[in-house]
């Protein structure tokens, strides 16, 4: 008996409790945050109470459910969630954007082809290769990505244009970019199976046709390319391979002994300057 007065006792004492401090403590006002005003304590009560003159008039809602909300500061700024997932999808397409749209395709296979013609299997090894055509590329494409930056990319965020017009923009200066780089039968081959004519200029083609021929005319110039470089190490095995037929060493493979020399004169030669400069220049 003692302990269930004793429990009554304390859950009228927490009660009496509770009551004192919601009394002592000063009504909060409800208030609407983001309104057009600014005002962080603009009431959500359209009319004080006892305004009411009519019966009508009690029966209307008293409590303002729709705003007009106002952007004051950073207009045009993006979300961060959106910028997110934006920087996102970029990361996603940027390996295909690099390979289908920009330089790298052409330096790469070049460059593959230089290390087969030397004949020397996994040196340099492919991380190299694909380093330095990254590198390459991004030196050939920086006056391009200016562009995009200028046109596109900082009118987007400064909230000057929309998001289409963004996308316009910045998809102009890589076909400015490619189309020197393909050739006119490249694209007639494409718009002949698309069913579509074409008069000649670059604002005709649209970008499904302009890519695979922008891509088409990167393998056979890069296969040409490739083509020039492997003749003066085609000589040398050439040599190599008749003067051990007449030396009688008919079991000693001719590609081991002209590895040497081929390195010799690539050395010489300064063949990397000589191979990269030149590869550059033939976007220039």
């Amino acid at each position: 008996m003692m302990n269930n007065k004793l429990k009554r006792i304390r859950v009228i004492i927490c009660l009496l409790v509770t009551v004192g401090i919601l009394c002592i403590q000063d009504s909060l006002p409800v208030s609407a945050a983001g309104l057009d005003t600014g005002d962080s304590q603009t009431s959500t009560v359209l009319t004080p109470p006892g305004a009411a003159d009519t019966p009508e008039e009690l029966n209307r809602p008293n409590v303002g459910n729709i705003f007009t909300l106002t952007m004051n500061e950073g207009n045009g700024d993006l979300n961060g969630a959106l910028r997110i997932l934006l920087t996102l999808t970029m990361i996603a397409i940027a390996p295909i954007l690099i390979i289908m749209m920009t330089s790298f395709t052409r330096i790469i296979i070049v460059l593959h082809f230089t290390r087969a013609a030397l004949n020397t299997q996994t040196a340099p090894p492919n991380q190299i290769l694909i380093g330095l055509a990254l590198i390459l590329t991004f030196f050939i494409m920086e006056p391009t990505i200016e562009r995009i930056n200028t046109e596109a990319v900082q009118p987007f965020e400064n909230g000057v244009i929309e998001q289409e017009e963004a996308l316009e923009r910045g998809i102009q200066p890589l076909r400015e970019f490619m189309y020197p780089q393909t050739q006119a039968k490249d694209v007639e081959l494409f718009m002949d199976i698309a069913g579509d004519a074409w008069d000649g200029n670059l604002d005709s083609i649209p970008m499904s046709v302009l890519i695979p021929s922008f891509m088409i005319s990167e393998l056979r110039q890069a296969f040409w390319i490739g083509f020039m470089i492997y003749i003066p190490f085609i000589v040398i095995d050439m040599v190599v391979a008749s003067t051990l037929m007449s030396m009688g060493m008919m079991m000693l493979p001719p590609t081991t002994v002209s590895m040497p020399f081929k390195i010799l004169l690539f050395v010489l030669a300064d063949g990397w300057s000589l191979v990269i400069g030149n590869l550059v220049k033939t976007f220039y």
